[in-house]
């Protein structure tokens, strides 16, 4: 009996929670609730500047000026003078912009090598997002889905990066970051120790691993994020330089699509269309 009475009662328990929840399921959606979604919508574009800017707080998804969103283009900077160094390796490189796909030796053009810093943070401008850990924050760039590490925990930049003596670090194609809260509202970020193998941007300008680059990012409102950039490299430039400033606005949805450069398809379309295509004479000489 006493089964018989347990069943019974939690019978009439899930009967309950289940008309509940069947009652909860048909009411109407509030006008103001956010529904979860799986893609990325540039039309769903932030309105105004959203209020006041969070303090010391990146956190979240922006869209930047490829995205489809609206976003303004930034301004590039100018042409950088170089020692004679810097200009025998620059020209050596083949940009996209003035030698076209069957004419560049761009490594991410032709096999899709990673971008490498800085020339992920200001070429294919189309997202990124910023996730905060304990000591460290993270950058996350939406084109080849890469991430990089900036310690905020007090450290040095490392000073003998692609030295032989012993447990010196190795260069990396993002480099070693360390960033800091410059007022409440701009994170500055400094890097050196990148590997030469990669491009400054889609012009070609080269660098040493020794070069230093700065990010500045200026949160001007909630809804609107400023980047500059600038680069010191001595052996390679007589002064130091600003490739740029770059803008970007808050994703309401919070999505990033997937943009990655596959080694295949780029196989497939410089054999059936890139390198056919031949050389551009006429073409332009490329963005700085």
């Amino acid at each position: 009996m006493r089964n018989l009475f347990t069943g019974a009662i939690i019978g009439v328990v899930v009967l309950s929670l289940s008309s509940l929840a069947m009652a909860q399921a048909a009411q109407p959606q509030q006008a103001n609730q956010v529904i979860p979604v799986w893609k990325y919508d540039p039309a769903d574009r932030a309105v105004g500047t959203g209020g006041p800017a969070p303090r010391r707080d990146l956190s979240g998804s922006w869209a930047g000026p490829r995205s489809g969103a609206g976003v303004p283009d930034g301004q590039r900077g100018e042409p950088p003078p170089m020692t004679p160094m810097g200009k025998q390796l620059f020209e050596q490189n083949k940009p996209l912009g003035k030698f076209s796909p069957a004419g560049t030796n761009d490594p991410t053009v032709r096999t899709c090598d990673p971008y490498g810093f800085p020339r992920n943070a200001i070429d294919e401008i189309r997202g990124l997002a910023f996730a905060t850990m304990p000591g460290r924050i993270v950058v996350l760039e939406q084109f080849q889905d890469i991430w990089r590490e900036v310690w905020m925990d007090g450290r040095e930049l490392p000073k003998n990066v692609g030295a032989t003596e012993k447990n010196s670090p190795d260069p990396k194609y993002n480099g070693y970051s360390v960033g800091h809260w410059e007022d409440d509202y701009t994170l500055v970020i400094d890097t050196t120790g990148i590997d030469e193998r990669t491009w400054l941007s889609g012009a070609g300008y080269p660098h040493t691993m020794n070069a230093h680059v700065q990010e500045r990012y200026k949160r001007t409102s909630h809804n609107d994020l400023e980047l500059t950039v600038t680069v010191d490299d001595p052996a390679l430039y007589t002064k130091p330089f600003s490739l740029g400033k770059f803008n970007f606005r808050w994703v309401p949805n919070q999505m990033l699509d997937e943009k990655l450069c596959v080694p295949s398809d780029v196989i497939e379309y410089l054999k059936a269309v890139g390198d056919p295509a031949g050389s551009d004479p006429n073409a332009n000489t490329g963005r700085f």
